[in-house]
């Protein structure tokens, strides 16, 4: 797909998430957004890097993808417990964007990306089969029904995922809404490129070890709703 087709595919998608902005930034944070930001995030004008693991100083030995990182606390926890992976975060909301920014500057993260933006437009962006694992961990349910079409996981989302993803690759899906479950199965069932690797309830009611749990989890805890841990393959 060249520029052109990009953007207008761009603008005929629906919106899938809601504000960008929360509380009024601070000082520093309106310095690490206009100043550490703009070295982190991918121009998509330029042409993708023929390997993606070059784009992190110093070089990676695989690449990561977290599409809605809200808090950043899964990625920042990977980021730190993986140094030799690269890390994209995707984040549309400025307050977990200054989180993972303030992260990134205090531990000297070298193995993390941000954007910033809808992650659609970086996808097309990116190389063929340069994604080595992708999480979306409790995406934004839009749960009334006349939204429903709103919602980011769906068979274009996982066309395009299934582009940059490298064969083997896992897709972690995590969801305290059971019809966003029901639908995120659907979706996958629509795209061949997946496979649904649960083998008994419990390969989806837990998470694995090296899945650490968010706030979102906790809210669910909290107001007595059940997760749902996906894992989708690449095949």
């Amino acid at each position: 797909m060249d520029r052109d087709e990009a953007k207008s595919a761009h603008s005929a998608e629906l919106r899938s998430f809601g504000r960008r902005r929360g509380r009024k930034p601070s000082p520093r944070q309106v310095h690490l957004f206009t100043e550490l930001l703009p070295r982190l995030t991918f121009d998509l004008a330029e042409p993708a890097p023929k390997a993606l693991e070059s784009a992190f100083a110093p070089a990676v030995s695989n690449v990561w993808l977290e599409i809605g990182f809200g808090g950043a606390e899964h990625l920042v926890w990977q980021a730190r417990h993986h140094p030799d992976t690269g890390l994209i975060g995707c984040e549309p909301f400025e307050d977990g964007v200054v989180k993972a920014l303030t992260a990134i500057d205090e531990d000297a993260l070298g193995n993390m990306r941000l954007w910033a933006d809808d992650v659609r437009p970086l996808l097309r962006w990116l190389p063929e089969a340069s994604i080595s694992r992708v999480f979306m961990l409790f995406p934004d349910p839009w749960p009334k029904k006349r939204h429903h079409k709103r919602r980011l996981f769906s068979p274009e989302l996982l066309r395009l995922l299934a582009r940059v993803m490298k064969p083997g690759a896992e897709l972690r899906l995590a969801t305290d809404i059971g019809d966003y479950a029901r639908t995120a199965l659907m979706a996958v069932s629509q795209v061949p490129e997946f496979r649904w690797t649960a083998e008994s309830p419990q390969d989806w009611r837990q998470r694995l070890e090296d899945w650490p749990g968010t706030r979102y989890e906790a809210k669910a805890g909290r107001e007595g709703r059940r997760c749902y841990f996906f894992r989708f393959l690449r095949v």
